[in-house]
Parts: structure tokens; C-alpha cells; sequence
């Protein structure tokens, strides 16, 4: 039987996942993007159902208790969680899936599913992950200097990672993380369905 595969983005905030993801995306027909519940609040320019699914504190905590999220986690006060059936309903249907969350995200899926790819996103210094930050405008200045201090920490995870980026050049680590998703499809694994045939008429 057909599966896809799960692909697990991990990066601190500023380093670029989200918009190396898009554009992975748009290239890759095959992969979606799994939207994640939040309770934090729409910043300026995002849609409901689009960027995020924002629900109340009550409603995530709801769904909590129900056993609806694959992983959850809270950061900086707002909470976030994945559907789980939402995800296992696309793998069965061969969709590849990716999943933009942090290090405590990942270990918690890694228990459920071991067979998950996960990719790190590095910025080249913290100098240009701190500008990167600033630029973007959304935050005020302590806000950033949080978002920094835990960049450090989510760096120090690096090596849960099974692959690590480096964001220097947007090209080149988008090819970067397209040729990790391309040979992925390459395995055994993901080939035996697609080569049955051609397999048995080789063997026999």
C-alpha cells in the first residue's frame, strides 16, 4: 500500500521556514502543509484556515482532552497543536506532509511515528537571525530579545534533527530541502507500491 511521508520543519523563529516551506511547496505537488490550531491571536495578514486555525483557549483545551492533536505544545504562552486525523488521513492517501513545529513537537511525533524526516533550518549568525527579526516588524524590542534567547535553545536541539539547512542563500537551501524531500520518495519504502510490477518481472 501507498503512504506518504511525514516531514517534520524545525527552525527558530526568524530563520525562514515558513517561506522556504511555500515555496517547496508550490514546486512539490505532492506535499501539503498540515495547518496547525493555535490560541494565539492573527497577527496583521493572516487568514483563519489558511495560516492558522485560531480557536479559544477553551476550544484547544477541548480538543486537548479529546485526543485530537498528534503533538501539541505550548510557546511563548499561546498553544499550538496538529490535527492527528487531518495528518493520517493524507499519509494513507499518499500525500506527503509537512509539519512546521519545534524540537518538543518533534520528539513527540518521533514516539508515534519513527519513520518521520525531520530538517533543521540554521540562519548563518544569530546577528542575521536578530535582523531578520527586527525587519519583519511585528514585535517590539523584548519581545525579540525572548524570541532570541529561545532560538538558542532551539539551536541547541539540532542534532535531533535527521538533516540540517543552512539559510544563508534562500535558492540554495530551498534546493537543499527539496533534494532531502525528492530522495526521500526514492527509498525502498516509499518505491515498493509505485515498482511492484516491475520488481516481480525482474525476479521472476
Amino acid at each position: 500500500m501507498q503512504h506518504g511521508t511525514l516531514f517534520i520543519i524545525m527552525a527558530p523563529s526568524g530563520a525562514g521556514k515558513t517561506s522556504l516551506v511555500n515555496a517547496l511547496v508550490e514546486s512539490e505537488p505532492r506535499l501539503r502543509v498540515s495547518i496547525s490550531h493555535t490560541t494565539r491571536k492573527a497577527r496583521p495578514g493572516e487568514v483563519d484556515g489558511v495560516d492558522y486555525h485560531f480557536v479559544d483557549f477553551e476550544n484547544f483545551m477541548a480538543m486537548l482532552g479529546r485526543a485530537e492533536f498528534l503533538e501539541s505544545a505550548e510557546v511563548y504562552g499561546n498553544h499550538y497543536g496538529t490535527s492527528q486525523a487531518w495528518v493520517e488521513e493524507q499519509l494513507a492517501n499518499d500525500i506527503d506532509v509537512i509539519l512546521e513545529i519545534d524540537w518538543q513537537g518533534a520528539a513527540q511525533i518521533r514516539k508515534l511515528i519513527p519513520d518521520v524526516c525531520s530538517i533543521f533550518i540554521l540562519p548563518p549568525s544569530l546577528e542575521s537571525l536578530g535582523k531578520r527579526l527586527r525587519e519583519r516588524a511585528q514585535d517590539d524590542a523584548s519581545t525579540i530579545e525572548r524570541r532570541m534567547r529561545q532560538a538558542r535553545d532551539e539551536i541547541s536541539h539540532v542534532a535531533e534533527a535527521d538533516f540540517v539547512v543552512v539559510n544563508d542563500d534562500f535558492a540554495t537551501a530551498l534546493e537543499d530541502i527539496r533534494a532531502i524531500v525528492r530522495s526521500r520518495g526514492l527509498t525502498v519504502r516509499a518505491q515498493e507500491a509505485n515498482l511492484a510490477a516491475l520488481l516481480r518481472s525482474l525476479t521472476n
